[in-house]
Parts: structure tokens; sequence; C-alpha cells
């Protein structure tokens, strides 16, 4: 697991130059970058380190400064943060995994405004706490609390990272139910040592003893 940065499936993108100028100029312009890793900071958004044709790196920007590349920035529409990503990192320890069975799946994801945005997986961004040694002050490892921020390409150019209670996905030969679950957030705490009913031999055996029975 990385500790504070890590590296991506590369995205080719455009980037809203008014990101590269403080957002104090330069809106409604873009130029071709590549977006190849990103950075985890506890209570910030998932911040992403592209680099433009010029051969520059632009450090820790949000996904709202990006949209994809073939898009014109005018069709392209402005999307706060928040919209597009629900949450902020919960540990400086992402792990980012590309899930085949998702891989170029279509989803859609409810926003803050109770709308459908549509959009294609790309990958997925969780979050852990790594070391015992350190004081664990984050919320990863919490059941109720944990989240994780799928990253999708968003049929109207932007890109957007998202939870799994905000998502349905469309497998066409499995996802074939046309509803939305009603299931609960998950709170416990799972553990197979946390009881006394059973412990192994005080023995060098290889195999632990086995009652067989017999029928009668």
């Amino acid at each position: 697991m990385a500790y504070l940065n890590a590296n991506i499936p590369v995205m080719y993108a455009q980037i809203r130059r008014e990101y590269l100028y403080d957002l104090k100029k330069h809106h409604g312009e873009v130029e071709d970058c590549v977006i190849f890793g990103m950075a985890s900071i506890t209570g910030r958004p998932i911040l992403f380190h592209a680099i433009m044709e010029n051969g520059a790196i632009f450090y820790r920007l949000p996904i709202s400064a990006f949209i994809q590349r073939g898009y014109d920035p005018k069709e392209v529409p402005k999307m706060r943060l928040d919209e597009l990503q629900l949450w902020n990192c919960f540990s400086y320890y992402p792990a980012v995994t590309s899930y085949d069975i998702l891989d170029g799946q279509a989803g859609k994801y409810i926003g803050k405004d109770k709308k459908w945005y549509y959009g294609a997986y790309l990958f997925t961004i969780d979050f852990a706490h790594p070391d015992s040694n350190i004081v664990d002050t984050d919320h990863s490892e919490i059941p109720h609390e944990h989240k994780c921020a799928h990253i999708l390409a968003l049929d109207n150019g932007n890109y957007a990272a998202q939870p799994n209670n905000r998502l349905i996905w469309d497998i066409p030969s499995f996802t074939v139910k046309d509803e939305i679950p009603d299931w609960k957030v998950q709170t416990s705490e799972w553990n197979v040592e946390d009881t006394r009913k059973w412990r192994t031999e005080d023995t060098d055996k290889f195999f632990y003893e086995i009652e067989e029975k017999k029928d009668d």
C-alpha cells in the first residue's frame, strides 16, 4: 500500500487551464495532459498529478480540473467538486485497483441534486491504516464510516469519484434486476478468533485430532 502518492492507470485528458493559474485567468481554455498519479491526504479530496505536452508536471489538482480528451470544453458542464466527488480521502494510505469485472462497464451515480449521472468505470481508490505502531486517527477502518472511490468517465465529459452506495453498475449478462437496494449500513466488525469455545491442540501434530462420527 502506498503512502501519500500512488500510481494510477493513465488517463489521456484535458486540463482546464484556469487550474494552472490558481483560478485567476485562462477560464474556458484547456490543454492536453496525461493524468498519471494521485495523492491521498486525510480530509482532502483525491488530488491528481498530470504532465503537459510541454513536459511540465503539475501536482495535486482535484478531479474537477479535468475533462476527457475529445470533448469540446464549451459543451462540458462545469460541475462543482463536491458534485463529482462525494467524500474526502479517509487516510494517507491509498490502494489503487482496477477490477476486471467492472473494466469498461457502464454505471450511473445519484448526485446531490437527486439526478442520475452516467459514465464508464476506470479504476477504484480505497483507503486503509497500514501500521499498528502509528496512531490511527482516521476513519478508514471503521465499518460504518469507510468509503471507497470508484473513478468514472462521465458521459458529459467530466470525471467523477463516487462510493458504492451512490452507484449502480450495468453488466448486461448479470445485472438484470431494475431496482435500488434497501440495504443497511454495515456496522459489524467480523472476527473468527473472538470466541472461547475453541482452541488449537497443544501438540506437534500436523493435523488436528478429528473425531469421526460412526453410523449406528
